[in-house]
């Protein structure tokens, strides 16, 4: 038996927001969860341009490349191809308890809302949709319009939890990384993980 907590799917898109992506798969292995991330080719070049990042194309590298940077045990970070339909993620039989889009583009959202399943992070959305599990969209956009407001109300009705990446400032941050653990606190929160980021309002 594994010794990870839970397992929670990752996905990367092309939005801005890379750190809050990063960060959050950071908090997630250090709290002993697995990890299957995916990665999209736009949310690839995002992490080039926002954080220098070079991360690898071919999955196997990637894994070797995001374990090492994390620290994550043997096992407990997985990355997955952008077509690879026989990942744990593309079935109903064998779902992670949660899925987070970090960021998410509108593009992904809308796709998402239409059923459409052309890339192995929007099929993973979909089952998390149709089995009933978490799925948490930090969309990252500004201003939306009223087809972004639609597709976001239609997945909320669906049971997918809507967190546009908008910060708090209630808690004096001083940093970016401040401003960026708040987010990720938020969606820790609704993952039911542990975390000590940021000090609870009225404490």
């Amino acid at each position: 038996m594994q010794p990870w907590t839970k397992t929670i799917t990752v996905a990367f898109t092309g939005a801005s927001g890379a750190l809050y992506g990063l960060r959050l798969v950071e908090c997630l292995i250090q709290a002993g969860v697995r990890v299957y991330l995916l990665v999209s080719q736009a949310g690839q070049v995002v992490l080039r341009m926002e954080t220098g990042i070079e991360a690898p194309s071919r999955p196997a590298e990637a894994e070797s490349f995001f374990s090492e940077r994390f620290g994550a045990q043997p096992g407990q970070l997985q990355v997955f191809g952008r077509q690879e339909w026989t990942a744990p993620v593309a079935s109903g039989s064998n779902p992670a308890e949660a899925m987070v889009i970090c960021p998410c583009t509108t593009g992904t959202l809308g796709r998402i809302a239409a059923g459409l399943s052309d890339s192995l992070i929007e099929r993973a959305a979909d089952v998390a949709l149709k089995e009933r599990r978490k799925l948490i969209l930090v969309v990252r956009e500004t201003p939306f319009s009223t087809i972004h407001l639609e597709n976001m109300l239609r997945l909320a009705q669906a049971g997918a939890v809507i967190m546009p990446a908008n910060p708090g400032f209630y808690s004096h941050p001083q940093s970016l990384d401040d401003i960026v653990d708040f987010m990720v606190a938020r969606v820790l929160d609704h993952l039911d993980v542990p975390h000590d980021l940021m000090r609870r309002w009225g404490a």
